[in-house]
């Protein structure tokens, strides 16, 4: 497959010759790991270093991936590739329609090179790819990751179930991050308790400021018209595309989030707003992913801000507990399950026997449902949304309704910049959809329209009313929420954390009961077949 004429322009004083071939040691890049700050680059010499980039028309044709996912990998990539060039590393460029390890495999071979270094890739999907070519492969153990599995054995020293709480407790105190000797900062590991707040700028909260333009450069015009052009059909949207796809578009990205985003971060964390989709997260969840910043790194900013008295304990242990600990965690179960085919040789777990398929909403039909609309028309347009409209609304809405974990995984995993297998899986298979059975949570996080009502605004531009779950207008969310407890009492009946909920349902008048059980599979049922909900 032929490069892009300006890319390869750009790239071709640092193309090898034959000499190079035989006397340089060469580095391959894996996709997701675009630093040269840390790994076998960290320390290499571009006088006798050369790298190998393999951009492959077969991986982005796998799944229908965003488009804006597609463009943001690629870009990143040739601009890593440029700018390794300019700090005079040679540079092989492979652009193919082969899967990732046989090209690699054939460019080695054409090229006479019988050895090349890298980093293990942190998405296991292309592991498994290089696998069958591991004789060509001195694979190093990443070194961005914060933690070890030592940490995560440690923490959990009978096994299964894995607890992120007892996981970032051990980090905490061994990285000594937001720490005065054993006790933390603060006095308490986490500030989760009060970083619940509902956003409402009528009532005096900070609006959320206006995010810096990227507008893409020549080589991103051209990763552009290649995505456009090769996967016209490929979910979401090109529109307004912006995202960071240089080394300085990553550093000042964090320098912005930094600076005028995490001081508000803390409180608003699970806030939901139609008007504000972003609120004060900082969206570098994608960067961290393809290794185009380091977690250890702003980990230690943010640690380092606070110290400083520039950032309030809250949103920094917030910030903290999600990079450190959540991120590092959902890593830990991935590996320690081999993406759940410990659990299910297919990796598709479904403890809640949820079978039903995934409906169009998610792909962009009207639903009704503003909440649910909202948040996909969020996505479709930018391949993101924070954390708790994933959860409480993407995730809450299936598992109410029994829709497959597995299809919502594959939908995340295309959706969604910032999705690799070893973030998505645990994320939807166990926090969002309780698919693992608990091995990750202690419940399924699942809700009626009233949690919806108090942390967003979006109840306000629905036709349905969240104060009622039955007649008129109700809202069938609530319905579906007794719908699951009534579906799953048998699954859940020894679950400590669902025994309020569960006797709540017992005490359900009968006739009450049984007409939110009608409203709700008339809700699901008129989703799954790409209809919204009617009005009754």
């Amino acid at each position: 497959m032929p490069l892009s004429p300006v890319f390869s322009a750009r790239l071709q004083p640092a193309l090898p010759s034959k000499r190079d071939f035989n006397s340089r040691r060469w580095v391959y890049v894996p996709y997701d790991r675009l630093n040269g700050e840390a790994g076998p680059l960290a320390t290499a010499s571009p006088n006798d270093t050369g790298v190998i980039f393999v951009e492959s028309t077969a991986k982005a044709e796998r799944r229908p991936y965003h488009k804006k996912k597609l463009a943001l990998l690629l870009a990143n990539g040739r601009h890593f590739a440029l700018e390794l060039a300019a700090r005079g590393f040679k540079v092989l460029y492979v652009g193919t329609n082969l899967p990732m390890g046989e090209a690699l495999a054939q460019a080695c071979g054409r090229h006479g090179i019988t050895r090349v270094v890298t980093t293990r890739p942190a998405e296991r999907e292309l592991r498994q790819d290089l696998a069958p070519y591991a004789a060509l492969l001195d694979e190093q153990p990443d070194p961005t990751w914060m933690t070890t599995r030592a940490d995560f054995e440690a923490s959990h020293p009978k096994g299964p179930p894995y607890l992120m709480e007892r996981f970032y407790r051990r980090v905490r105190a061994r990285t000594g991050i937001l720490m005065n000797g054993k006790d933390p900062v603060g006095g308490k590991l986490s500030f989760d308790a009060v970083n619940r707040r509902p956003w409402r700028p009528n009532k005096g909260d900070p609006r959320p400021p206006t995010r810096p333009h990227t507008p893409p450069d020549d080589i991103t015009l051209e990763v552009l018209d290649l995505v456009r052009t090769r996967f016209p059909n490929h979910f979401g949207t090109l529109d307004n595309f912006d995202l960071p796809t240089t080394a300085q578009d990553a550093n000042a990205a964090w320098a912005f989030a930094r600076k005028e985003l995490l001081p508000h971060f803390g409180p608003f964390e699970d806030a939901m707003s139609a008007s504000e989709p972003d609120l004060f997260h900082t969206r570098i969840s994608p960067l961290l992913n393809l290794g185009r910043l380091l977690p250890a790194r702003v980990v230690a900013d943010v640690a380092a801000d606070h110290a400083a008295g520039t950032l309030p304990l809250q949103s920094a242990e917030g910030f903290i507990r999600q990079i450190l600990g959540w991120r590092e965690f959902v890593r830990h179960v991935f590996e320690a399950t081999d993406g759940f085919r410990t659990l299910e040789p297919s990796g598709a777990p479904n403890a809640l026997d949820a079978r039903r398929p995934l409906p169009a909403a998610y792909w962009g039909a009207p639903s009704g449902l503003h909440c649910l609309d909202t948040v996909v028309g969020d996505v479709i347009r930018n391949g993101f949304s924070h954390h708790i409209t994933r959860l409480m609304v993407l995730g809450n809405l299936a598992t109410l309704a029994g829709w497959s974990p597995r299809e919502l995984t594959n939908w995340f995993w295309i959706a969604y910049i910032d999705a690799y297998d070893w973030v998505v899986e645990p994320n939807v298979l166990g926090m969002a959809t309780y698919a693992d059975g608990g091995l990750m949570t202690t419940k399924p996080y699942v809700s009626g329209a009233a949690y919806i009502d108090r942390m967003s605004d979006y109840c306000r531009g629905c036709r349905y009313d969240p104060t009622r779950s039955t007649g008129e207008g109700a809202c069938p969310v609530t319905a579906m929420y007794w719908s699951f407890l009534h579906r799953n009492r048998a699954r859940l009946a020894g679950n400590v954390r669902m025994a309020m909920p569960l006797k709540m349902l017992e005490k359900k008048d009968p006739t009450e009961l049984s007409a939110l059980l009608r409203y709700a599979d008339e809700t699901v049922e008129r989703l799954g077949a790409g209809t919204a909900p009617k009005q009754v």
